[in-house]
């Protein structure tokens, strides 16, 4: 079997250059492709200080896809710019996975649109950490015994978002499952965090803590391999990593 062809946007960032190394370390997936704003001319692999990985840096998304042609393309890069570059692929008869947060609601409606369409898979997804994954079904099991619950996320100070895009999935999540509306998200942003999310749940003399700490966006490469794979057996659009799990296979 062909090894899968895959462009990743965003690759320089701080959770780009970490898809980029599990896309390259990943059995069955070759990075064919790398996007960025900024040094392009220049190989990934010496940018992010290993060898050379013969995969150039490039500007123009829609460019990139049309030389290379891969079958998925991963966009970690910002808000309506990731809708862009997903419609880009999408036209290009491309699969996408996202990571990128913030994309306006009528440019999702318009991905939505277009998987349906054309029977072409994609993903948005908040946090592509397993860890997180399992928050939200620990979440659905202590709403049997708590309706109240707040959120708290803490992420580094450079993070744009505030809250998180994951803090709120995992808001909807609450919500769907029965906690009293509207759930609760305090944001945190210092120096010295990663990112962190924090379910705290309360009843008659008691709460209940359930915590998750990112403390490598290596943590992250998993995931995103897993989503390139699966991608390519869905038809539609999945907004979360369990959706992506859970949407049936062609």
């Amino acid at each position: 079997m062909e090894a899968l062809r895959v462009a990743v946007a965003g690759a320089t960032g701080r959770t780009g250059r970490e898809a980029a190394r599990a896309v390259r370390g990943a059995p069955g997936l070759q990075l064919v492709a790398a996007v960025a704003r900024r040094r392009c001319g220049e190989d990934l692999g010496t940018v992010l200080g290993v060898e050379p990985w013969d995969v150039p840096l490039e500007s123009d998304v829609a460019a990139t896809l049309r030389r290379t042609r891969p079958d998925v393309l991963v966009d970690f890069t910002l808000g309506d710019a990731a809708g862009s570059h997903a419609l880009a692929a999408l036209d290009a008869g491309v699969r996408v996975v996202v990571g990128a947060t913030g994309i306006p609601p009528a440019q999702v409606e318009e991905i939505r649109r277009r998987t349906r369409e054309s029977g072409l898979g994609a993903a948005i997804v908040p946090n592509f950490s397993f860890g997180i994954l399992l928050l939200a079904r620990f979440c659905r099991e202590a709403l049997r015994f708590y309706r109240d619950v707040e959120i708290v996320e803490l992420h580094h100070d450079g993070k744009k978002d505030r809250p998180s895009g994951t803090a709120q999935q995992l808001r909807r999540v609450l919500e769907a499952g029965g906690a009293h509306a509207p759930v609760a998200i305090h944001s945190v942003r210092l120096p010295g965090l990663v990112a962190h999310h924090e379910i705290l749940f309360g009843g008659p003399g008691e709460t209940l803590t359930l915590r998750h700490d990112t403390l490598s966006r290596a943590s992250f490469g998993e995931g995103v391999v897993l989503a390139v794979r699966r991608v390519m057996e869905i038809a539609g659009l999945a907004e979360d990593l369990e959706a992506l799990l859970a949407t049936p296979r062609e």
